[in-house]
């Protein structure tokens, strides 16, 4: 097993779907999130816009990789695929 991926999300405080985000990823281990408030910085709201074409939050980044939204990882985790990426493992949908 390697080292948990770098988790990065975009967020505003009073985010009902960050907050189920979130609870997701910590209930499949995930140690560390690195919670970017666009609420507060404009600057990272563009900047979220920019890497992902959108403007609604969450914004979920992990290992570097986007993931998408709060239905994009619930759809991720379902289909098996979020607890592999977040213990460094490969996709199990992906082929090298």
């Amino acid at each position: 097993m390697s080292a948990q991926p770098d988790i990065v999300m975009y967020t505003t405080v009073h985010c009902p779907y960050c907050l189920r985000a979130e609870k997701i990823l910590r209930a499949r281990g995930a140690n560390e999130i690195k919670k970017l408030r666009i609420d507060l910085d404009p600057d990272l709201r563009d900047e979220m816009t920019e890497k992902t074409s959108r403007r609604t939050v969450p914004q979920i980044f992990i290992g570097g990789r986007y993931i998408g939204g709060c239905e994009e990882l619930i759809d991720f985790d379902r289909a098996g695929r979020l607890q592999p990426l977040l213990s460094g493992e490969p996709d199990p949908l992906e082929t090298p």
